[in-house]
């Protein structure tokens, strides 16, 4: 049964969603790719000025949570750079390092959880295949395509089941 004395969720991703990750893309565009540089470089994230702006004024009437596709072991970077900008403090949810299914599989797991026993206002992300079967699923989305498309990224979300 849903909570409905707490605030509802709404849901964002991290990576060209809130960070902006076009300085690390090249680490995925050789053979092989290059993880564990491409993770090490996320401190180093500009902030997306429009994911950051939603966030802030989701947060007024919602509870913030991050589900992103990083691997746990970027957990701590992870929220020292969330603290760095200001974000508003809120659950992260991570990949287990060994997991490799794909974006789309693991978020839409993860919601599912997450909307058993709280309403999920929204969810924000960039990766169109967790978009798409999120909807199917009924949640609200918001597209974030305020940064640059990267094809090395997508496959990575899609087959590598890295991010």
């Amino acid at each position: 049964m849903k909570d409905s004395s707490r605030r509802p969720l709404a849901v964002f991703d991290l990576d060209n969603t809130l960070a902006d990750t076009a300085h690390r893309q090249h680490f995925l565009e050789g053979r092989p790719r290059d993880w564990d540089a491409f993770f090490a470089a996320a401190p180093e994230d500009p902030p997306i000025a429009e994911g950051v702006a939603l966030v802030l004024d989701r947060a007024r009437e919602c509870e913030v949570v991050y589900l992103t596709g990083r691997p746990e072991r970027c957990r701590r970077d992870t929220l020292e750079w969330l603290a760095a900008q200001g974000l508003p403090e809120g659950r992260v949810y991570m990949r287990g390092d060994a997991d490799r299914r794909p974006a789309r599989s693991t978020k839409l797991q993860i919601l599912r959880r997450l909307a058993r026993d709280r309403e999920i206002r929204v969810l924000v992300d960039d990766d169109e295949l967790v978009c798409q079967d999120a909807e199917r699923a009924g949640f609200t989305v918001v597209r974030a395509r305020w940064a640059a498309k990267s094809e090395a990224l997508e496959k990575a979300q899609e087959r590598g089941g890295r991010t």
